[in-house]
């Protein structure tokens, strides 16, 4: 007997609501030496387990004269870490460059939340196991794809994107209506299951491999053949937070240039880390040889997000067009580059 799907998000939806309940009373403004960060799910993430690892801002704080605490939450979809970041729950925000682009517009000339650094460059894939499924053109009501949040997180403007190259900017927003928001660890044990309308994911890694080895999902789109090789996922914060704490910040920047290198250098040791800081039930070398692939890079320079911003501006999804990577960037000493 086939489940539903909605009612699986709609429980994780709860869930996900009450851990934003309670994040989302807001606070007053963060002092030098506190600082609070939201993260989401999976290897992206990696230069933030390291920096939790090693303790990586209190380090840089120290160097630079002042004690830091340093709290860590966890939460799901990008449209729960903006309200979380303009609630003045957390002060660094750990999303897609969807939901950047989106609080970045939302709070022009106001909060002027900007991104601080990128985690990487990875392709992210939207797999099926539907075998009728072999291009985005033969998605159909009979099929659901999870995503982290519905139309905003990146891999929903991934998909928006392929659909107006697809079809036309007018239908970029085609295929939304059989997108569900569901967290990356449920969306991935949902898919591999069976028995439920959800037969398709777009995710990140660990989540996508973990499915890629079961011989009934295959690839419908890689986001490199889409836009090339890009830096989805990206921190963000307040000008205001940037301006009040000026050591806390830039002891959090070196900490996060710190870690890339650390990460970038030993795959083992990276490996290692994600596995102690997330507990993940993955064997450390599919692990390795995971994180070792050619095609991801550890870096917090900015890599191929300006046609993703054009492409929002163009469809009316943003109101604001920015005119390069650096609008939607505090410029600051690291990252010198970007795109």
């Amino acid at each position: 007997m086939r489940t539903s799907i909605g009612r699986l998000a709609a429980t994780i939806g709860l869930g996900v609501s009450l851990v934003i309940g309670g994040l989302a009373v807001p606070s007053l403004a963060q002092a030098e030496g506190k600082i609070r960060i939201a993260e989401q799910f999976g290897i992206v993430y990696l230069l933030l387990n390291v920096v939790r690892d090693q303790q990586l801002i209190e380090k840089h704080g120290k160097a630079q004269g002042i004690d830091i605490q340093v709290d860590w939450a966890q939460l799901s979809g990008g449209a729960a870490i903006n309200d979380a970041l303009l609630s003045g729950s957390v002060d660094i925000a750990g999303a897609g460059v969807g939901p950047l682009l989106t609080v970045w517009d939302r709070t022009y000339g106001r909060q002027n939340v900007k991104a601080v650094a990128s985690l990487g460059n990875f392709p992210y894939y939207l797999v099926s196991s539907n075998p009728e499924v072999k291009t985005i053109a033969d998605f159909s009501a009979k099929d659901r794809i999870a995503v982290p949040a519905v139309g905003v997180s990146v891999q929903s403007r991934f998909l928006q994107y392929a659909a107006a190259k697809q079809w036309g900017d007018k239908e970029y927003n085609r295929l939304d209506k059989y997108t569900l928001a569901v967290p990356h660890p449920d969306a991935a044990a949902a898919l591999l299951a069976g028995g439920t309308e959800l037969n398709g994911h777009f995710s990140n890694p660990p989540f996508q491999d973990q499915e890629l080895a079961n011989p009934n999902v295959h690839v419908v789109l890689d986001s490199y053949d889409l836009l090339g090789p890009n830096s989805p996922t990206l921190l963000f914060a307040t000008e205001k937070f940037r301006q009040d704490n000026p050591k806390t910040y830039k002891a959090f920047v070196d900490a996060l240039a710190e870690a890339a290198d650390f990460a970038q250098r030993d795959k083992a040791a990276a490996a290692d880390t994600y596995l102690r800081v997330i507990k993940a039930k993955i064997d450390r070398d599919a692990l390795i040889k995971l994180i070792d692939n050619p095609r991801y890079e550890f870096t917090i320079t900015p890599k191929n997000t300006y046609p993703l911003a054009e492409f929002l501006y163009r469809v009316g999804a943003l109101k604001h067009k920015p005119a390069s990577w650096k609008d939607y960037f505090f410029q600051d000493e690291r990252p010198l580059q970007g795109s």
